[in-house]
C-alpha cells in the first residue's frame, strides 16, 4: 500500500521514514521544494545516526530511500490508501489540509492526523460526511524513528474496521499503539503537561535549576530526557500553546507557568540555534 505523509518537518519525514523502511511506497507533501529536498537530507542525517546506534541497517539505506518520493501538490495524493498529516499544530492550517486532500484522495482512503491536541472529531468536520468514517487520529512521538508509542484516536463517526486497520497497520510498521478516546490532549500530553508545569514551578520557587532536575528525572525517574531538555527540543513556544489548549479544556490545573510565558515572549524558545532552558 502507497501511504502519504503531508508536512515535511521534523515529524512528518520522520513518520514518511518509518513508512519507507517497513516497506510502504510513501509520498511526502510539503509546499516547497526546498522544504521536501531539506527533510531528505535531514533524513540520510537520522538514518547514518541510526545506524551508528546500530538500530538501522546500513544495507537498507538505497532502498529506504527509493521508496521515498516527493510532491508540492496533494493531488499527488490519489494513489494512496494511508494518508497521515503532519503540518503546524494549528487547526485552519490543518483543516485546509484536509479539504484538499478530500478532494483529491480516493474513497477508501483512510485520513489520520497526527494532531498532539485538537480533538480528532473538529478536524473530521473539514472532510465531507462520506469520508468521516475513514479519519481518525494518529499521534506520533518524536523521534518518531525511535519512539514506539502511538495513540490512536477515533473520531465521533470513525468506522471500527478503520481503527482496526490502523492498529494493525501501526503494528506492522513496528510501533506500539494504544486507542485512546477523542479528548483535548488525549492521554500523554495531558500526562507531560501536568509533568511540565510543575517542573517550570519548582525552577519559579529556586527549589532546584532546570538542568538540576533534568538530571532527577533521569536518574530518579528513570525518564530518558528530563522536562527542559524536552522542551528545549519541541520548543517552549510549542509548550506553551499546548498548555494553554490544555487550560481550555480543563481549567486552571494546566495553566502555563508564568515563568514559562516570559520566556517565550523573550525568545528563549529552544530549538535549533536558539537559546533554551539549558543553553
Amino acid at each position: 500500500m502507497t501511504v502519504g505523509v503531508v508536512g515535511a518537518g521534523l515529524m512528518g519525514s520522520e513518520i514518511a521514514l518509518t513508512f519507507a523502511l517497513a516497506g510502504h511506497p510513501v509520498v511526502l507533501a510539503d509546499r516547497s521544494s526546498e522544504a521536501l529536498a531539506a527533510a531528505l537530507e535531514r533524513l540520510q542525517g537520522v538514518y547514518e545516526r541510526g545506524v551508528q546506534r546500530g538500530a538501522l541497517p546500513a544495507a537498507e539505506r538505497d532502498a529506504a530511500f527509493g521508496r521515498l518520493s516527493t510532491t508540492t501538490d496533494l493531488s499527488g495524493m490519489a494513489a494512496c490508501g494511508f494518508v497521515t498529516e503532519a503540518v503546524f499544530e494549528q487547526q485552519s492550517v490543518k483543516a485546509a489540509v484536509f479539504r484538499d486532500l478530500d478532494a483529491h484522495c480516493r474513497p477508501d482512503c483512510i485520513l489520520a492526523t497526527n494532531t498532539s491536541t485538537i480533538p480528532i472529531s473538529v478536524l473530521a468536520a473539514e472532510v465531507s460526511p462520506a469520508r468521516r468514517p475513514r479519519f481518525l487520529g494518529t499521534h506520533y512521538f518524536s523521534p518518531v524513528t525511535r519512539m514506539k508509542l502511538v495513540e490512536v484516536i477515533p473520531a465521533f463517526e470513525t468506522a471500527r474496521e478503520v481503527v482496526e486497520a490502523t492498529l494493525a497497520l501501526c503494528h506492522a510498521i513496528g510501533k506500539t499503539p494504544i486507542e485512546i478516546k477523542d479528548v483535548a490532549g488525549f492521554a500523554v500530553n495531558r500526562l507531560l503537561h501536568a509533568f511540565m508545569i510543575e517542573a517550570v514551578r519548582l525552577v519559579e520557587e529556586g527549589v532546584a535549576t532546570p538542568a538540576d532536575i533534568d538530571t532527577a528525572c533521569r536518574l530518579g525517574l528513570g525518564h530518558p530526557v528530563g522536562p527542559f531538555e524536552l522542551m528545549d527540543a519541541t520548543t517552549s513556544s510549542l509548550c506553551l500553546q499546548v498548555q494553554e489548549i490544555l487550560q481550555d479544556a480543563y481549567g486552571e490545573r494546566f495553566r502555563p507557568r508564568p515563568l514559562l510565558k516570559q520566556r517565550v515572549k523573550a525568545g528563549y524558545v529552544g530549538g535549533r540555534g536558539k537559546p533554551g532552558w539549558r543553553r
